[in-house]
């Protein structure tokens, strides 16, 4: 397919000549994908894909090319495939701020409702990484929380958090795992969130994640660790935060330093 089969046009929220490089020579699935955004826009939300054999037709590609875009698609989160039905134009991203914001309120200001599966509740002795991290010694005692996040009773992301059993002896007393841990500790224990530092990166999940989350261990998932902070300085609490790449994005606020 030559490149004089596009006609890109120019989109600040996408790549740049539709990522079509000078020369013109693309490989032949990257110029079907580039048709399938197009009609993927063109269809909307939740729309059935036309069958793959009639895309092949109208694309004048091999099936094999064509599901190397769709399964680009899919991976990205423009596509999503149902088992026995077909392929649709899926929903857009869910998105979280990077701030001091819980993931419930992050959810409930987009519309969603929230939700939490709980899979660990357990005390734990700190290794050495949680130790520096929450300010604590070695061996000291953790609660950790493990946490299958949902979005309108979909399965999305996976959350740990450990949190020092010497600052917060009632914490499971008082506290229900399938709600908020932030309302709680704010509300409940007169925790307030100062700041935090957080990392973001790509991995792909574990057996184990991929199986709790529901989803495909090829799929590339977006890694959060934050350690927040209170008012005095004082770690109040480490998280690692696993998201689908294919349902989040992730968007902050940033202001010129000493403004």
């Amino acid at each position: 397919m030559p490149a004089s089969h596009f006609a890109p046009q120019y989109r600040a929220d996408g790549p740049v000549r539709a990522g079509i490089p000078e020369h013109g020579r693309i490989p032949r699935y990257y110029a079907v994908k580039t048709e399938l955004l197009w009609l993927i826009e063109a269809l909307g939300e939740g729309t059935a894909l036309p069958s793959e054999r009639e895309l092949a037709e109208r694309y004048s590609v091999s099936r094999v090319t064509l599901r190397q875009a769709v399964g680009e698609l899919v991976l990205e989160g423009k596509l999503q495939r149902r088992q026995g039905s077909g392929t649709y134009v899926a929903p857009p991203k869910l998105v979280q701020p990077l701030s001091l914001v819980s993931y419930t309120e992050g959810m409930r200001r987009q519309g969603v409702d929230p939700a939490r599966s709980v899979i660990t509740v357990e005390h734990l002795p700190a290794d050495d990484v949680l130790a520096r991290d929450l300010r604590i010694e070695r061996g000291d005692q953790v609660v950790h929380l493990e946490r299958v996040l949902l979005a309108d009773e979909e399965r999305v992301g996976l959350e740990s958090t450990y949190l020092p059993e010497a600052r917060f002896p009632t914490l499971l007393e008082v506290f229900d795992p399938t709600t908020s841990l932030y309302a709680c500790l704010t509300d409940r224990l007169g925790v307030e969130f100062a700041e935090a530092e957080e990392r973001v990166e790509t991995v792909l999940a574990t057996p184990r994640e991929a199986l709790l989350i529901g989803t495909n261990p090829a799929l590339p998932m977006l890694l959060l660790h934050r350690v927040s902070h209170d008012d005095d300085g004082v770690p109040i609490e480490r998280v690692r935060s696993l998201y689908r790449g294919d349902r989040f994005s992730f968007v902050a606020r940033l202001r010129a330093e000493g403004r």
